[in-house]
């Protein structure tokens, strides 16, 4: 693997003959993997060469003590190496550069090694550690919904701190009142759903802590329930002509292009969640029959569709001219190494991204506007209710009713008085 970033052989003998040779060589078949460019794997290379002649010097005699020593190396590099910084910033990549490369290595040829990591603990780690698991194994919550818990849970233990509340024992109605009425991260106040959303948490997080008795009364009854109506919103869909200006708007010379085409494509052609894009394996798509299997959907189901013409050629056109070449089974990946799975909320922010870019306003816009266009166009082709929500995955037969209120020409002969037939 070195021969394909070093011409010369006396170079890759030099790399090979080292204490950490073959780690290295390990770890250049792991950045090769990955799709890493060749300018960043010559740089990791040069910084692991230093690390091994750092480690050496100290007399280091196995792979597992390197761990002890990485600061060592790090505060070394930043002396050797600092004088050109000017900011913190450059600061910053002087220390990133010598230490990455460093743990990405060790990862792979150090047992149970982690390093410095930017995964953040989980919140009330400390205090209670076994509320996720109840999550799920008690409540049967998917790992979706569970990163739900989180983000409330994290935003409320920030709040305790602020408010100088070390103890779980120590919360009070006003408190949880308190907290609930704080703006939301963008300094707005909560939107309806928001509330429900972090009110919801709260009471199953303080029913546990009351039957953990880690709090002598239940307050879970003190979390003030929003009043809620039900089908009192109307959908957020935009018209097809506005789908297709957000459709012209992607250059789909660019490999991201390609991605972002494909999956526009794919929510407003099916009405897909964001999710459901995202776990779209290359073997879901079956191309000698022109289907496309979406697996594990909301509701704990599966759908099979028929693939239409144009989202077929814009999945062959991403994955043999956009895609990068890896063993990974997912469809959309991320453009830039490393080339892993695209996340759900990467996909709603670029469907955001284009109905911005296209100069569309629709409220929260987002990969919801285009499934909500997709079953408003449906209804608007008179396709039944249940139809409409089998194709699209409704949980329940409420969710497709909602419709019904901007189904203008069937209103229209309610007006008239043919109500019977529009029924």
């Amino acid at each position: 693997m070195l021969e394909r970033y070093f011409v010369r052989p006396q170079t890759v003998d030099h790399i090979r003959a080292l204490w950490l040779g073959p780690a290295i060589e390990q770890y250049v078949a792991w950045l090769t993997e990955r799709r890493i460019a060749s300018r960043h794997v010559l740089r990791c290379v040069a910084t692991l060469e230093h690390f091994n002649t750092f480690a050496q010097g100290r007399g280091v005699q196995a792979w597992d003590e390197l761990p002890a020593h990485l600061g060592a190396f790090v505060e070394q590099r930043l002396r050797d190496r600092g004088a050109w910084c000017r900011s913190p910033k450059d600061r910053q990549a002087v220390l990133s550069q010598a230490r990455t490369p460093v743990e990405q290595m060790l990862r792979l040829v150090v047992p149970g090694f982690v390093g410095t990591t930017r995964r953040l603990e989980r919140p009330f780690h400390a205090s209670v550690p076994e509320f996720f698991e109840y999550l799920q194994r008690e409540r049967g919550l998917r790992p979706e919904s569970i990163k739900q818990y989180v983000y409330h849970l994290r935003l409320f233990e920030a709040y305790l701190q602020r408010a100088d509340i070390r103890e779980l024992a120590d919360l009070s109605p006003a408190l949880l009142t308190a907290f609930l009425t704080e703006p939301g991260l963008r300094g707005t106040r909560l939107g309806p759903d928001s509330m429900q959303g972090r009110g919801g948490t709260l009471r199953v997080f303080l029913r546990y802590l009351h039957r953990q008795q880690l709090m002598a009364t239940d307050l879970s009854r003190a979390v003030p329930r929003r009043r809620g109506y039900r089908q009192a919103t109307l959908p957020r869909a935009i018209t097809w002509g506005e789908v297709e200006r957000v459709l012209a708007v992607v250059d789909r010379r660019t490999p991201v292009g390609k991605r972002d085409y494909a999956i526009l494509l794919l929510l407003a052609t099916y009405g897909l969640r964001a999710k459901d894009v995202a776990s779209l394996r290359i073997n879901d798509i079956d191309w000698p029959r022109a289907q496309m299997h979406v697996r594990a959907r909301k509701n704990g189901h599966s759908t099979l569709y028929p693939l239409a013409t144009g989202v077929g050629d814009a999945l062959v056109d991403y994955l043999q001219s956009g895609r990068a070449s890896v063993a990974d089974r997912q469809i959309f990946l991320r453009a830039i190494a490393p080339f892993t799975p695209l996340p759900s909320s990467a996909i709603a922010t670029r469907a955001s991204h284009y109905l911005h870019v296209a100069g569309v306003e629709a409220p929260r816009a987002g990969s919801h506007t285009f499934r909500h266009t997709c079953v408003q166009r449906l209804v608007d082709a008179d396709v039944p209710f249940k139809v409409i929500g089998d194709y699209v995955g409704h949980r329940s037969a409420d969710s497709t009713q909602v419709y019904g209120k901007v189904a203008v020409h069937l209103l229209r002969q309610l007006a008239l008085g043919d109500g019977e037939e529009a029924l």
